[in-house]
């Protein structure tokens, strides 16, 4: 049994990298064997011999701890600030959901537990030019459920809404969500995680504020959303 989880969010910058990072750390401290994948990676600086490096992934190997080598973690890594189906048009090396899904395969092998990560919100386009790829497409070729990451602040109802009801439609598996920039006590935001609770029927699983070390969650909870259906 594959076990994993997808990581997406209702944007751009909610968060999805920091929260991955505490999810590995939790699962690495432990003792379970787990990796990091994210299938398109852009806005990445280079080192002094001129080589990308998937920035995400090394931020998430650091605060984790794990060991896992970077070029495991990310088969398509643009310079390109831009979504990856524009840095991919800029830069070349366009997404190949087959690739993909090999990479991750490869993964499946050797870890016990993968948490991938999303580019972007949930209709993120990977590839637009002959074919057309999209963040969903990558989260059925790899067969997993997701834990939705949201900012706790203003607006988020209706992000969360309409995100888990995107992904419910289009049969996509959402297992809780979880909330980044929050403050404890702050009326707004309690009421955003009930009113989110309440309109999606899905769990608020954690409340992260920033700058937390950790997720607020087991690694037996975290596990256990790994779990396929």
């Amino acid at each position: 049994m594959r076990k994993g989880m997808f990581i997406t969010g209702t944007g751009t910058d909610t968060g999805k990298t920091y929260i991955t990072a505490l999810l590995l750390k939790k699962l690495h401290e432990a003792g379970l064997h787990c990796a990091y994948f994210k299938a398109a990676m852009s806005g990445n600086a280079r080192d002094s011999r001129g080589e990308l490096i998937p920035g995400d992934a090394l931020h998430v190997r650091t605060v984790s701890g794990i060991s896992q080598p970077l070029h495991e973690m990310c088969p398509y890594v643009y310079e390109t600030a831009v979504s990856p189906h524009l840095a991919a048009r800029l830069e070349g090396s366009p997404v190949d959901l087959e690739i993909v899904r090999k990479q991750y395969a490869e993964l499946t092998a050797q870890y016990e537990y993968i948490l991938a990560e999303g580019s972007g919100g949930i209709v993120c386009p990977l590839r637009y030019d002959d074919k057309r790829i999209f963040l969903e497409d990558v989260i059925k070729t790899l067969d997993l459920p997701c834990v939705l990451v949201a900012d706790a602040g203003l607006g988020t109802i209706n992000s969360v809404v309409l995100t888990a009801e995107y992904m419910r439609s289009h049969g996509i598996s959402v297992k809780g969500i979880i909330f980044n920039h929050f403050h404890a006590g702050n009326v707004m935001e309690e009421d955003n995680k009930t009113m989110c609770e309440a309109l999606t029927g899905i769990p608020v699983l954690a409340c992260v504020s920033d700058g937390c070390t950790d997720i607020g969650l087991s690694a037996e909870a975290i596990a256990s959303r790994c779990e396929q259906e």
